[in-house]
């Protein structure tokens, strides 16, 4: 069993960053591969990155890729999400999720509570 609790969400206007952390129990947290997605009100929730357990092997989605970096570290059990250059369009509730097996797709075992960012124009 692996509990997630994000934070670091919050309001910033379009142009800004923030850097959203999750914080994983359990003692296995670097074998676990962990992603960010978000949930945009009235969408699907939509996968943003992830991060492999071993390597760090990461992968982003085509509308972040050069704004986003999603990182971990495994002795904190913590996995980040650092955006740069936010959008209005980034704006959604960002949960992060964790899983055995890396996944592009909503597929994750665990998942956090989410939280909010919101990008003013």
């Amino acid at each position: 069993q692996v509990q997630l609790v994000e934070s670091g969400g919050g309001l910033v206007q379009a142009g800004g960053s923030l850097r959203l952390s999750c914080a994983a129990s359990g003692r296995t947290f670097s074998t676990y591969a962990m992603g960010w997605f978000r949930q945009a009100q009235g969408k699907e929730r939509e996968f943003v990155a992830a991060i492999s357990g071993s390597r760090g092997d990461t992968y982003y989605t085509d509308s972040v890729k050069g704004r986003f970096t999603i990182s971990r570290d495994n002795a904190k059990n913590t996995v980040y999400l650092q955006m740069n250059s936010l959008k209005p369009d980034d704006t959604a509730v960002y949960y992060c999720a964790a899983s055995p097996v890396m996944y592009l797709t909503t597929k994750y075992d665990y998942w956090g509570q989410g939280t909010q960012v919101t990008v003013s124009s």
